[in-house]
């Protein structure tokens, strides 16, 4: 065989297992948070159209699935009944499911350490089953609050699980932050169980750094990785009042500034070209972008680029060819200028539906083939065009699920994956 043959060979092997691997999203919002899909997806469906698969689940959760390869990974939780304090029964599941056609590969069932929060107030709101698992090095990592981090592999052997911390703040909300993956170290914000952050080894769960710090009350936002113009990357993560930018190697505060945006903090922040915007607040909602001009201290009064009180409470926005989509807490498709924060449209979307109370959006807003999609708890689904002048392009019910559809999308190889409390859809054409 010569070496062109061998390298032929080589190349063709790869791309096969580049193909059987397919579109990867392996962490809540996909690559580094930013809820941005390779490949478009359908823009409609419902009952009779375009539902390739539908899976049981055995409760409900607002974490969002994520797919590896042909399996796609999600968790829920049963056993408690609302408004009760009785949380003996609480259980988490963890499935692996069949990306082609929907079958339980495997399950694993987490017993709750007690004692939980009760279920009631702001916490059946979202539930016990809020963090979105992580994929990296062929491993599974999912953080079930005050029952820890579980590591399994692909095949659902559990290798691991770490206590973080039992704790709750004074509001007794639940855990809501997801777990992400860096350089080898898995980042974890137990905001809500022990006011840390922590870097663990993804090998053993060992600990390699902790960052503790009162601020994190109320931060309930999964954090990204920046990649500065210095090449540098730091871990991003906006608190009550501020900003932070950290070391991921280390855990250690490089810098951070001061914002507006107190109360609890929600929505994760979204990286454009060296600026991150916020979003969240309450009872004040705001909005802001930031410049990172420092690599050390307290940024300057000069960073803030713009800010504005017409946010979101919970869902995410994206970043699209230099504007910010989202749909707002009050049920409204928004569009703004990123560079300007100037408000481009404010579209009212008829997003309730039976059953219908609190807060119309929770899942952040996704973006595949030019089009933004917003999934409302009880009113359908919603396809926009990615431009500047508003245009709805659908609205999408499953009218037989009435339960409520709280996860951010996932999309794989054409197919966009949505979870509500009774199943996990793929829609696909």
């Amino acid at each position: 065989m010569n070496k062109f043959t061998v390298f032929t060979f080589l190349f063709l092997t790869i791309k096969m297992i580049s193909l059987s691997m397919g579109e990867n999203w392996m962490r809540f919002r996909g690559t580094n948070g930013q809820g941005i899909g390779e490949n478009s997806v359908p823009i409609d469906w419902d009952e009779k159209k375009n539902i390739l698969w539908r899976c049981k689940l055995p409760g409900p959760g607002s974490s969002s699935p994520v797919i590896f390869g042909n399996r796609v990974f999600i968790t829920s939780f049963s056993g408690v009944k609302e408004g009760s304090q009785d949380t003996s029964k609480l259980v988490r599941h963890v499935l692996c499911i069949d990306k082609k056609n929907g079958t339980v590969i495997w399950k694993d069932d987490v017993d709750a350490i007690l004692p939980e929060d009760p279920y009631r107030g702001f916490l059946t709101e979202h539930g016990y089953a809020s963090n979105t698992p992580v994929v990296a090095s062929n491993k599974l990592f999912v953080y079930l609050g005050k029952s820890g981090v579980h590591s399994y592999n692909l095949d659902g052997k559990k290798l691991w699980q770490k206590n973080l911390g039992t704790g709750s703040t004074s509001r007794k909300w639940g855990s809501a932050a997801s777990p992400i993956f860096f350089n080898n170290i898995l980042i974890v914000s137990a905001a809500e169980e022990s006011l840390a952050l922590y870097g663990l080894d993804p090998e053993n769960g060992e600990q390699k750094w902790k960052s503790q710090a009162d601020s994190l009350e109320m931060a309930y936002a999964t954090p990204v990785i920046m990649k500065s113009k210095e090449s540098r990357f730091d871990l991003v993560l906006p608190v009550p009042g501020e900003l932070w930018g950290m070391n991921p190697e280390t855990g250690k505060l490089r810098w951070f500034g001061k914002t507006n945006i107190t109360g609890n903090v929600s929505p994760s922040p979204v990286i454009g070209k060296d600026t991150v915007y916020i979003f969240g607040g309450y009872p004040s909602l705001r909005r802001c972008a930031m410049k990172i001009d420092k690599q050390k201290g307290e940024l300057s009064e000069e960073a803030m680029i713009w800010e504005d009180n017409q946010s979101s409470y919970v869902p995410t926005p994206v970043l699209v060819d230099g504007r910010l989509y989202w749909a707002s807490d009050t049920g409204y498709a928004c569009c703004a200028d990123a560079l300007s924060g100037e408000m481009l449209f404010r579209e009212r979307l008829d997003a309730r539906g039976k059953g219908s109370k609190g807060k119309p959006f929770y899942a952040g807003a996704v973006c595949a083939g030019g089009k933004i999609y917003v999934v409302s708890r009880r009113g359908g689904a919603f396809v926009f065009n990615a431009d500047k002048k508003f245009e709805l392009i659908s609205h999408n019910k499953i009218l037989s699920d009435d339960s409520q559809f709280h996860g951010t999308p996932a999309m794989s190889d054409g197919a966009i994956f949505l979870r509500s409390d009774n199943y996990l859809y793929c829609i696909s054409e």
